[in-house]
């Protein structure tokens, strides 16, 4: 397993970006959050996107320990949430974050 923090953002990328079902082999892959883009952007919508991301990671992503998962309603785009995910690599302890842009059609 490759363990460089570039790859392990790009995995995370594709986990968040993956429909479970998607994958014909793997059909338990990936991250629910699929299932709130036609949700309202509200405080539940919110809250489950938190809880899909910090499952999805935590099984899906061994290299890494989760730290934190928080979720900012864009200002200037209401239908934009931003996940903001902070977390350590286990071999290097590097303490690392990243944004991950979740699209709603829902309004609040």
């Amino acid at each position: 397993m490759v363990t460089g923090t570039t790859d392990i953002e790009q995995a995370i990328g594709i986990i968040l970006g993956t429909m479970p079902g998607e994958r014909v082999m793997r059909p338990e892959f990936g991250c629910r959050a699929w299932e709130l883009i036609f949700a309202p952007n509200d405080g539940a919508t919110r809250g489950l996107l938190r809880m899909y991301v910090e499952q999805a990671l935590r099984f899906w992503e061994p290299r890494i320990e989760l730290r934190s998962v928080d979720v900012i309603v864009e200002p200037d785009a209401p239908t934009t949430l931003l996940v903001e995910i902070s977390y350590e690599v286990k071999t290097t302890h590097d303490e690392r974050s990243i944004v991950y842009p979740f699209y709603i059609t829902g309004e609040e």
